[in-house]
């Protein structure tokens, strides 16, 4: 199966300064967090990880099996997260690591304050939730699939912590971390919508207009519409569903509409403007267009390449 992984990664370390072929280690330190880059070349198990704050870690390259809270070990690979709590022991294995295809990852930890005071402020400042009850991360939907939103922020967070040089870098990783924590409630938040929205539409407004955007996907929506669904006025709505799920209602449609014409792609018995018209898209340029804008490559590409893979 093809995934798109958003990260752009970071400049591997120089053969000469691997101080071990096992989760190699460089940190770089700034307020409220470490950001930590790993590389293992050779294979290698029960290799125990952990850190006293709570940690974001992400796949950049290569392949592991991670254990976590004493549950049978999950594949972990580029394009994806896992949310670790304090003090909690990551015992991975590396069973595809050797010198010409290694792994590399990145740990964030972040700080206590950091965490309780970005949610604080949120909960203060936009506490009408619609989906959970207050801002926060939930630690029960810990392995994600980055979304490019999340992805670019920690891309932005890398470039930081590697390459920034100015006064201001800490302040700035400062403004980057928080948007980083609303960028992970709103993809954990997206990631629970999605099971859960069918159990969920009778009883919350947000889940009701995402149930109702699947089921009519090949119909024109309009803001007025979606918004009389959820019982909410224009402005109401957008900014309720743009603050818990990263998205406006807009944005949210065409990626659903991405989602099924990739799906339609995957089965390989449909032409491009089939495929384009029974995703409910109305143009072809269009759709190619934002196609490779999504999942990087055109339609076609994605088809070739998922039927050769």
């Amino acid at each position: 199966m093809l995934k798109t992984n958003y990260i752009a990664g970071v400049p591997w370390r120089n053969e000469r300064d691997l101080k071990t072929l096992v989760e190699n280690r460089t940190t770089y330190t700034l307020n409220d967090c470490e950001l930590n880059i790993f590389e293992t070349h050779q294979k290698a198990e029960d290799v125990n990880l952990v850190f006293g704050d709570l940690v974001l870690t992400t796949m950049l390259k290569g392949k592991k099996i991670m254990h976590l809270f004493d549950k049978p070990g999950f594949d972990y690979l580029p394009g994806e997260s896992v949310i670790v709590p304090p003090n909690e022991v990551m015992k991975i294995d590396f069973p595809e690591a050797k010198f010409d295809n290694p792994t590399q990852c990145i740990a964030l930890s972040i700080s206590k304050e950091m965490i309780e005071n970005t949610f604080h402020l949120l909960n203060e400042r936009l506490p009408d939730k619609e989906i959970t009850k207050e801002w926060g991360l939930d630690l029960t939907n810990f392995h994600l699939i980055n979304t490019k939103d999340l992805s670019e922020i920690i891309n932005r967070f890398i470039r930081i912590g590697v390459k920034e040089r100015s006064k201001e870098k800490d302040l700035i990783a400062t403004f980057a971390l928080k948007e980083l924590l609303i960028r992970l409630t709103q993809t954990q938040a997206r990631d629970m919508l999605e099971k859960t929205y069918q159990s969920l539409a009778s009883s919350n407004r947000i889940a009701h207009v995402v149930d109702y955007i699947k089921r009519n996907i090949r119909e024109n929506f309009t803001l007025e519409a979606l918004s009389e669904k959820a019982c909410m006025s224009k402005a109401h709505f957008s900014r309720t569903f743009k603050n818990e799920l990263g998205l406006t209602p807009t944005e949210f449609v065409l990626k659903e509409r991405l989602k099924l014409a990739r799906n339609f792609l995957k089965l390989g018995t449909k032409q491009i403007q089939e495929v384009c018209y029974m995703s409910g898209f109305n143009n072809p340029t269009y759709f190619i267009r934002a196609f490779k804008n999504e999942f990087g490559m055109t339609p076609k590409v994605y088809q070739t390449q998922f039927h050769s893979a």
